[in-house]
Order: structure tokens, then sequence, then C-alpha cells
């Protein structure tokens, strides 16, 4: 099921997919990292950038790092994406400005 081989901007990832079904359990892959969850939000790194979800009563129902694979359940009231900054990014952003 996981496809290896998708391109985006120039680097090969993993393919990325979100299903909700029924605002209640949300299945995601192509998940690189989980950086925090709580209750009330889920917060994961993805191929394609972090993605927050909200909502109540969350619970990582199922965590699957090797594959790329989460389940969360609850009440989701949303799923947003940003894009990933790494410190690396960040410093060179800095410096770049700084110097122009």
């Amino acid at each position: 099921m996981e496809d290896l081989n998708v391109n985006y901007n120039g680097k090969q990832i993993r393919s990325h997919k979100v299903m909700l079904t029924n605002r209640k359990t949300c299945t995601i892959s192509g998940v690189v990292d989980v950086l925090s969850f709580d209750t009330g939000e889920v917060l994961l790194e993805t191929d394609l950038g972090m993605l927050m979800i909200k909502g109540k009563e969350l619970h990582v129902s199922r965590l699957s790092l090797d594959k790329g694979e989460v389940d969360v359940e609850g009440n989701v009231d949303s799923l947003t994406y940003s894009d990933i900054v790494t410190a690396r990014e960040k410093t060179e952003s800095f410096f770049s400005k700084l110097f122009q």
C-alpha cells in the first residue's frame, strides 16, 4: 500500500494520505514523526509538511512510524497543514536577510 516513488519538489517521498471517517476516525499515512499529542491536539510531521489535528477527546489509537502510519480517534474539528521549517533553513533565512 505504501508508495515510495512519489516525487515532490524534486525529492522522493512516501505517499501521503489522510482519510477522515465521520469526523471520528482519522487514518494518516506518510507520517515521519509524532511531535506532540493530547486530548485537544495532535501534531504530526509528514513528508509534505506539518499536520495539526484539533478536536476533543483525541487519542492516537495506532502508531507505526516504520510504515509511516497513524490512526487518531476522537471528535475531529480541524486538519491544518503548514510547511516544515528546519533550524538550518531558519538560520540561512536570517543570514540571507541580514546580508542583503
